[in-house]
C-alpha cells in the first residue's frame, strides 16, 4: 500500500475527524472509503454510458410494442 500526503483546510480536517470518530474508524480509513465510493460512482456512470451507446431506440420500441396494454395489478397502482 502506498502512503500519500493530503493537505486539507483545518475546518475540513476538523469535520473529517469528527465524522470518522462518529463512525468509529480512523481518518485514513474514512478517506479511503470516501475515495472508493467516489471511484465506484464514476466507474458506474462510465459503464452505463458505454452500455447506452450500444442501445438501439428502434429495437427498444419494437420490444415495447409487444408489451400488452393492460391495467396494472392493484398492488402496482400508485
Amino acid at each position: 500500500m502506498s502512503a500519500q500526503s493530503l493537505r486539507l483546510p483545518k475546518s475540513l480536517h476538523d469535520q473529517l475527524r469528527e465524522l470518522a470518530q462518529e463512525e468509529g474508524i480512523s481518518v485514513n480509513q474514512f478517506v479511503m472509503l470516501a475515495v472508493a465510493e467516489k471511484v465506484a460512482a464514476i466507474s458506474t456512470i462510465e459503464y452505463l454510458e458505454k452500455r447506452a451507446q450500444r442501445g438501439s431506440r428502434k429495437k427498444f420500441l419494437e420490444i415495447l410494442k409487444r408489451v400488452p396494454d393492460v391495467a396494472p395489478a392493484e398492488f402496482d397502482k400508485l
